[in-house]
């Protein structure tokens, strides 16, 4: 259920009919149900062989493409929205691939779990690094390069010349607008270039 709570909230971030990059996409669940239930039209990015499979047995358009390489293959303005579920942690060029997703959609989701969530903190207060439902890895084996907070998004997007439409939590799929940076395990902005 918090996984169905948790597409539908970052769905409605999306404007109906809009065309859709999706960065990292996994097996294409997110663009399909842009699909299907927003009428969306677009493309994702993967490089996992399996998961590119998975995009195309669902009927998504799926390139293979490392996203560490650039979107140089996409032109500017060329998406109405650019999503990044996921994906930041998993990057080195992070802020590169923040700067790409602005230049070439009209607008930028980005959604990542949230270090500063209270029980990651009570977690390295006793220390240890959390093991969560949302970071489920030990500190060993984490696909994720690095971590993030809430707070620590709002200062890129800053530093980056991007505008915030709209931040919030995600918490067992429910939107969490007070104190998200301490109560949400997932940080999600919704955001523009402010030129």
């Amino acid at each position: 259920m918090t996984e169905k709570a948790t597409m539908q909230a970052l769905a409605a971030l999306v404007p109906q009919g809009s065309r859709v990059l999706d960065l990292g996409c996994g097996g294409g669940a997110m663009l399909d149900y842009l699909q299907r239930e927003r009428g969306c039209s677009g493309y994702g990015v993967e490089i996992d062989d399996a998961n590119v499979l998975a995009c195309v047995r669902r009927g998504v358009n799926v390139v293979q493409l490392n996203l560490e390489e650039g979107l140089a293959i996409f032109e500017d303005n060329s998406f109405d929205v650019v999503l990044q579920i996921d994906t930041l942690p998993h990057l080195r060029n992070a802020e590169i691939m923040l700067r790409e997703t602005a230049r070439v959609g009209r607008a930028g989701i980005v959604a990542f779990p949230n270090f500063a969530h209270w029980p990651n903190r009570l977690s390295v207060l006793r220390g240890r690094m959390p093991v969560t439902r949302r970071l489920p890895y030990q500190w060993y084996d984490t696909p994720n390069i690095r971590v993030g907070t809430f707070k620590d998004f709002e200062v890129l997007a800053h530093k980056n010349q991007l505008r915030i439409l709209d931040a919030f939590g995600l918490q067992e799929g429910e939107v969490v607008r007070w104190l998200p940076n301490a109560r949400a395990g997932t940080a999600v902005f919704h955001f523009e270039r402010a030129v």
